[in-house]
């Protein structure tokens, strides 16, 4: 079982969910709504493919597009029922960076790129798709708001996994526990309001 092409649906799965929920809270029609399910699936996913050297994954693998269509399909269906999960657009964000971290790290493993060069593609994978969804919807991304813990949990788990691949730990197990340190990590700063220092003061803040 290829279990890195699993992890990857399974965020392509989350952040589609994650772009349906953004566009509908701008009330963008249908067809909008599947171009920022698929930008926010896909984005970071191909800028790394191609900055790697590798074919794009969705371009050469139609499962993606179907899962990104079905998942579309079905957060616009159950829209209702997302709506009961408290932040969801949060709770979905944070599982598809998490997931993507490990892909990208793994994807610059495979391509025999040196340790920080690995872990920015995966905080890149976790990232872009991320950028252009917000810039798309018209919001500041989230990955430059000071208050968000977003790419420093992804450079945390990128870490972590690269370091776990030294131990004698599955693969499987490797992929579990960076994933759930991105998670915990953005979870704990929001719980625990924990933001990066900003270079601003309060009054420039306000302008």
């Amino acid at each position: 079982m290829d279990y890195l092409l699993l992890v990857d649906i399974l965020g392509v799965i989350a952040f589609a969910i994650s772009g349906v929920l953004a566009a509908m809270r701008k009330h963008f029609d249908p067809f909008g709504i599947l171009i920022i399910a698929f930008v926010a699936s896909v984005g970071g996913g191909t800028l790394r493919d191609l900055l790697l050297g590798f074919p794009v994954a969705w371009m050469r693998n139609m499962t993606y597009i179907s899962f990104i269509i079905g998942t579309t399909i079905f957060a616009i269906i159950f829209r209702k029922k997302l709506s009961y999960f408290r932040r969801s657009l949060f709770l979905f964000d944070t599982i598809g960076i998490a997931l993507y971290t490990v892909v990208g790290v793994e994807k610059a493993i495979e391509a025999n790129f040196s340790p920080i060069i690995c872990v920015a593609m995966g905080t890149l994978t976790a990232c872009f798709g991320g950028v252009i969804r917000d810039l798309l919807c018209g919001n500041i991304p989230t990955i430059f708001k000071t208050k968000e813990i977003y790419a420093t949990a992804c450079i945390l788990g990128g870490t972590i996994y690269f370091i776990l691949l030294e131990t004698t730990l599955f693969k499987e197990f490797s992929y579990l526990i960076a994933g759930g340190v991105v998670v915990l990590a953005r979870t704990l700063a929001v719980i625990f309001n924990i933001q990066l220092p900003s270079i601003y003061s309060s009054a420039e803040s306000e302008d």
